[in-house]
C-alpha cells in the first residue's frame, strides 16, 4: 500500500474456517506369508497397495496365510489393503522373527513396513491383523506399530486350548488398540475340498472396514454378521439372558468371541486397554480418528502469523468439525476453546499455541435391563371389555 497507485487494488483474503475432511479409516494392514505367491505382486518385506482383494488372491499361491487372508477379508468387503508379505524361516521362531521385522540397513522389514506405507503408498492402515501368525510374541511387538499408526489391531487367542486359558493370556497385555478374538471360524476350504479352520482376524479386518464404509467408526464389529463361515472352530456356550456363560466370561475378561444367532458374529466390546476410558472398542477409534482429522487439518494454519483472528479461525473450524460430527451420531458431543492459562504471554512470543479439545464417544448398548412384572390391573376394566 506503501507504492503510489491511482487505481483499485483487489487483496485476496482466505482467512476464515475451512472445511475438515474425515481421515479415511477403512484401510487395511496385514502381514502373511505366502512361499508361492507372484513375487511380482507380493515381494518380500514390502508394503503392497490393493484395491481389488478378491482379484489379487489369484496371485497369492496356495501356501501360508496370505491367499486364505485375503479371501476371509474379501468375503466381508473389499477394502483398500495394504500387504507385506514375509518369508518363512526354517522353523517357526525364525518366521515369527521374519514377521515382526524391523529397521534393517534401512528398509524397513516385516510389521515395521507398514509404518512407511503412508509414505510409499500414500495411504495409511489403521485396522491391523496378522492372522494366524498372531503368537504373543508378534501380538506384543505389533501393538507399538498400532499405537503409532493410531490403527486397531485384531489379534488372536486361538493357540489357547479353553477358556480358562484363554483368560490367563488375555492378562499379558494392557493396550487400548488391541482388540483380542477367540477362537476361529470354520469355512470351506475349496483347496482340500473340506471344512477348515478359517481366521478370525481376517474377518474381524474386513467386517471393521465395511461397517466403517455403511454404518461408521462409531459402531464395533460386535452382532454384525459374518460372511463366509459355516461355524466355529470351538465350542462356545452363548445365552443372551444368562452372563454365566462361555461367553459371558469372556466377555467379562474384555475377550470377543463368536456365537451363533440369526448367522455367525462377533459378540464383545472391548478392547484390552487397562485404561477403563478406552474399554471400548469404539472410545479407542474415535480418540484415534479425531487425533488425526484435527492434527491433519491444522497443517494448513502452520507457520501462518500467530494473531487472534488466526486462533479464532481455527476453533471455528474444528468446532464446525465437531457439530457435524454430532449431528451424524458419530460423537456425543465435542468442544475446542483457548485456555489463557496455557497460553502464557511467553509461549505466544515463541510461536506456541495450545487448543484444548474434549469429547465423548457413543458408547454400545452393552447391558440392557428390562424389568419385567406380573400384575391384576388390567383386570380394572374386565366388564366393560365383555359388555361394551
Amino acid at each position: 500500500m506503501d507504492q503510489y497507485h491511482h487505481g483499485v487494488r483487489v487483496i485476496e483474503v482466505t482467512g476464515g474456517t475451512r472445511s475438515i475432511r474425515t481421515v479415511a479409516t477403512a484401510i487395511l494392514g496385514i502381514v502373511c506369508t505366502a512361499e508361492d505367491a507372484d513375487k511380482s505382486v507380493f515381494p518380500l518385506n514390502k508394503a503392497v497397495l490393493l484395491t481389488d482383494v478378491r482379484g489379487a488372491v489369484a496371485k497369492a499361491g496356495t501356501k501360508g496365510t496370505l491367499a486364505a487372508s485375503l479371501r476371509g477379508i474379501a468375503d466381508q468387503s473389499n477394502p483398500v489393503t495394504v500387504v507385506v508379505r514375509v518369508a518363512e524361516g526354517a522353523a517357526e521362531p525364525d518366521t515369527i522373527t521374519n514377521i515382526i521385522g524391523g529397521k534393517d540397513t534401512g528398509a524397513y522389514t516385516g510389521m515395521h513396513a507398514l509404518l512407511v506405507a503412508e509414505a510409499q503408498l500414500g495411504v495409511k492402515p489403521r485396522i491391523l491383523a496378522v492372522p494366524g501368525m498372531d503368537t504373543q510374541e508378534v501380538v506384543t511387538a505389533l501393538a507399538p506399530i498400532a499405537k503409532t499408526l493410531r490403527a486397531m489391531a485384531y489379534v488372536s487367542a486361538s493357540a489357547a486350548g479353553k477358556v480358562s486359558d484363554v483368560i490367563v493370556y488375555r492378562d499379558q497385555f494392557s493396550e487400548r488398540e488391541l482388540m483380542m478374538i477367540w477362537p476361529d471360524f470354520v469355512a470351506w476350504d475349496s483347496t482340500t475340498n473340506a471344512p477348515a479352520m478359517a481366521y478370525a482376524t481376517a474377518r474381524a479386518a474386513g467386517l471393521r472396514a465395511r461397517i466403517d464404509q455403511e454404518q461408521g467408526w462409531h459402531k464395533s464389529i460386535s452382532n454384525v454378521p459374518v460372511s463366509g463361515v459355516t461355524g466355529i472352530s470351538r465350542d462356545v456356550h452363548w445365552d443372551l439372558q444368562d452372563p454365566n456363560t462361555d461367553a459371558g466370561l469372556l466377555n467379562s475378561k474384555d475377550v470377543t468371541t463368536l456365537v451363533n444367532v440369526n448367522g455367525y458374529r462377533f459378540w464383545g466390546n472391548r478392547t484390552l486397554s487397562s485404561d477403563p476410558l478406552f474399554a471400548f472398542e469404539t472410545a479407542t477409534r474415535t480418540a484415534q480418528i479425531l487425533a488425526d482429522t484435527i492434527a491433519d487439518a491444522m497443517l494448513t494454519y502452520m507457520d501462518k502469523p500467530l494473531h487472534p483472528s488466526q486462533v479464532k479461525d481455527i476453533l471455528e473450524s474444528i468446532n464446525a468439525k465437531f457439530r457435524e460430527l454430532k449431528n451424524n451420531g458419530y460423537i456425543i458431543d465435542a468442544n475446542a476453546w483457548y485456555d489463557e492459562a496455557a497460553n502464557l504471554p511467553t509461549s505466544l512470543s515463541g510461536g506456541k499455541l495450545v487448543i484444548e479439545y474434549d469429547f465423548t464417544p457413543v458408547p454400545p448398548l452393552e447391558n440392557l435391563q428390562l424389568n419385567q412384572r406380573i400384575t391384576d390391573r388390567y383386570f380394572a376394566d374386565f366388564p366393560s371389555r365383555i359388555n361394551g
